[in-house]
Protein backbone atom coordinates (compact mmCIF):
# COMPACT_ATOMS: atom_id res chain seq x y z
CA UNK A 1 0.00 0.00 0.00
CA UNK A 2 1.53 3.26 -1.12
CA UNK A 3 0.50 6.68 0.20
CA UNK A 4 1.84 10.11 1.05
CA UNK A 5 0.39 11.96 4.02
CA UNK A 6 0.39 15.32 2.15
CA UNK A 7 -1.65 13.70 -0.64
CA UNK A 8 -4.06 12.23 1.92
CA UNK A 9 -4.45 15.68 3.52
CA UNK A 10 -5.22 17.15 0.09
CA UNK A 11 -7.59 14.35 -0.89
CA UNK A 12 -9.52 14.49 2.39
CA UNK A 13 -9.23 18.26 2.91
CA UNK A 14 -12.94 18.64 3.74
CA UNK A 15 -12.54 16.06 6.52
CA UNK A 16 -9.40 17.54 8.13
CA UNK A 17 -9.92 18.05 11.84
CA UNK A 18 -12.93 15.74 11.81
CA UNK A 19 -12.54 12.32 10.21
CA UNK A 20 -8.84 12.94 9.46
CA UNK A 21 -6.59 14.46 12.12
CA UNK A 22 -2.96 15.54 11.83
CA UNK A 23 -0.68 14.74 14.79
CA UNK A 24 1.60 17.57 15.95
CA UNK A 25 5.13 17.21 14.49
CA UNK A 26 6.74 15.89 17.65
CA UNK A 27 8.08 12.47 16.69
CA UNK A 28 11.47 11.28 15.50
CA UNK A 29 11.56 8.61 12.79
CA UNK A 30 13.17 5.22 13.45
CA UNK A 31 12.97 1.75 11.92
CA UNK A 32 13.68 0.64 8.37
CA UNK A 33 10.12 1.37 7.23
CA UNK A 34 9.80 5.08 6.48
CA UNK A 35 6.06 4.79 5.78
CA UNK A 36 3.56 2.55 7.53
CA UNK A 37 -0.15 2.37 8.25
CA UNK A 38 -2.70 0.18 9.92
CA UNK A 39 -5.51 -0.25 12.37
CA UNK A 40 -4.76 1.32 15.73
CA UNK A 41 -4.24 -0.79 18.86
CA UNK A 42 -3.71 1.31 22.00
CA UNK A 43 -1.75 0.90 25.21
CA UNK A 44 -1.41 3.34 28.11
CA UNK A 45 1.64 2.72 30.32
CA UNK A 46 4.15 4.70 32.34
CA UNK A 47 7.80 3.69 32.56
CA UNK A 48 6.85 -0.02 32.44
CA UNK A 49 6.90 -1.88 29.11
CA UNK A 50 5.75 -5.33 30.28
CA UNK A 51 2.47 -5.04 28.35
CA UNK A 52 4.29 -3.99 25.17
CA UNK A 53 5.88 -7.45 25.00
CA UNK A 54 2.46 -9.09 25.55
CA UNK A 55 0.90 -7.13 22.70
CA UNK A 56 3.83 -7.64 20.31
CA UNK A 57 3.49 -11.40 20.96
CA UNK A 58 0.06 -11.17 19.26
CA UNK A 59 -0.61 -11.19 15.52
CA UNK A 60 -0.09 -7.60 14.37
CA UNK A 61 -0.85 -8.02 10.67
CA UNK A 62 -2.27 -4.70 9.42
CA UNK A 63 -1.97 -3.07 12.85
CA UNK A 64 -0.06 -0.22 14.48
CA UNK A 65 0.52 -0.06 18.23
CA UNK A 66 0.08 3.41 19.72
CA UNK A 67 1.70 3.69 23.16
CA UNK A 68 0.89 6.55 25.50
CA UNK A 69 3.92 6.54 27.76
CA UNK A 70 2.95 9.85 29.32
CA UNK A 71 5.67 11.60 27.31
CA UNK A 72 8.28 10.34 29.78
CA UNK A 73 11.87 10.97 28.78
CA UNK A 74 13.30 8.97 31.73
CA UNK A 75 13.48 5.49 30.15
CA UNK A 76 12.82 3.59 26.92
CA UNK A 77 9.56 1.75 26.28
CA UNK A 78 10.70 -0.12 23.15
CA UNK A 79 14.11 -1.60 22.36
CA UNK A 80 15.58 -3.79 19.66
CA UNK A 81 14.27 -7.07 21.11
CA UNK A 82 10.69 -5.77 21.19
CA UNK A 83 11.06 -4.37 17.66
CA UNK A 84 12.28 -7.77 16.44
CA UNK A 85 9.31 -9.44 18.15
CA UNK A 86 6.89 -6.94 16.59
CA UNK A 87 8.37 -7.53 13.13
CA UNK A 88 8.23 -11.31 13.60
CA UNK A 89 4.51 -11.08 14.43
CA UNK A 90 3.64 -8.84 11.50
CA UNK A 91 3.15 -5.45 13.17
CA UNK A 92 3.29 -2.56 10.70
CA UNK A 93 4.67 -0.10 13.21
CA UNK A 94 4.57 1.55 16.61
CA UNK A 95 4.11 5.15 17.76
CA UNK A 96 5.60 5.83 21.20
CA UNK A 97 4.69 8.91 23.21
CA UNK A 98 7.92 8.36 25.08
CA UNK A 99 11.39 7.02 24.25
CA UNK A 100 12.95 4.02 22.57
CA UNK A 101 16.46 2.57 22.85
CA UNK A 102 18.76 0.55 20.59
CA UNK A 103 17.84 2.98 17.81
CA UNK A 104 20.74 1.93 15.58
CA UNK A 105 19.58 -1.69 15.65
CA UNK A 106 15.91 -0.70 15.27
CA UNK A 107 16.81 1.28 12.16
CA UNK A 108 17.78 -2.04 10.54
CA UNK A 109 14.47 -3.77 11.35
CA UNK A 110 11.64 -3.69 8.80
CA UNK A 111 9.13 -1.90 11.01
CA UNK A 112 7.99 1.70 11.29
CA UNK A 113 8.76 3.47 14.57
CA UNK A 114 7.96 6.98 15.75
CA UNK A 115 9.05 8.13 19.21
CA UNK A 116 9.80 11.36 21.02
CA UNK A 117 13.48 10.48 21.45
CA UNK A 118 15.93 7.83 22.62
CA UNK A 119 17.07 6.87 26.12
CA UNK A 120 19.50 4.08 27.09
CA UNK A 121 17.73 3.02 30.30
CA UNK A 122 15.20 0.18 30.41
CA UNK A 123 11.88 0.31 32.25
CA UNK A 124 10.67 -1.23 35.47
CA UNK A 125 8.63 -4.44 35.10
CA UNK A 126 5.42 -4.30 37.11
CA UNK A 127 2.90 -5.24 34.41
CA UNK A 128 0.84 -2.11 34.97
CA UNK A 129 -1.08 -0.45 32.14
CA UNK A 130 -4.34 -0.31 30.22
CA UNK A 131 -5.25 -1.56 26.76
CA UNK A 132 -7.97 -0.50 24.34
CA UNK A 133 -8.40 3.07 25.64
CA UNK A 134 -8.75 6.23 23.59
CA UNK A 135 -5.45 8.08 24.01
CA UNK A 136 -4.88 11.80 23.53
CA UNK A 137 -1.51 13.41 22.78
CA UNK A 138 -0.01 15.40 19.93
CA UNK A 139 -3.26 17.33 19.60
CA UNK A 140 -5.34 14.32 18.53
CA UNK A 141 -7.18 11.35 20.00
CA UNK A 142 -6.13 7.84 18.93
CA UNK A 143 -9.05 5.43 19.32
CA UNK A 144 -8.73 1.65 19.01
CA UNK A 145 -10.00 0.51 15.62
CA UNK A 146 -9.20 3.80 13.88
CA UNK A 147 -6.40 4.05 11.30
CA UNK A 148 -2.94 5.58 11.43
CA UNK A 149 -0.80 6.69 8.47
CA UNK A 150 2.82 7.74 8.99
CA UNK A 151 5.53 8.75 6.53
CA UNK A 152 8.42 11.19 6.22
CA UNK A 153 6.05 14.17 6.42
CA UNK A 154 3.98 13.28 9.46
CA UNK A 155 1.36 11.18 11.16
CA UNK A 156 -2.37 11.15 10.39
CA UNK A 157 -5.21 9.48 12.25
CA UNK A 158 -8.52 8.66 10.54
CA UNK A 159 -11.77 7.18 11.75
CA UNK A 160 -12.00 5.27 8.42
CA UNK A 161 -9.52 3.63 6.04
CA UNK A 162 -8.09 6.19 3.58
CA UNK A 163 -6.28 3.87 1.13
Amino acid sequence: MSFKTPDLCDQFEAELGKTVRVVAPMFQRYGARTAFSGEIVTLKIFEDNTLVREIFNENGQGKVLVIDGGGSLRCALVGDQLAILAHKNGWEGVVVYGCIRDSGDINGIDIGVRALNTHPQKTVKKGIGDRHLALTFGGVTFAPGEYLYADEDGVLVSSKPLV
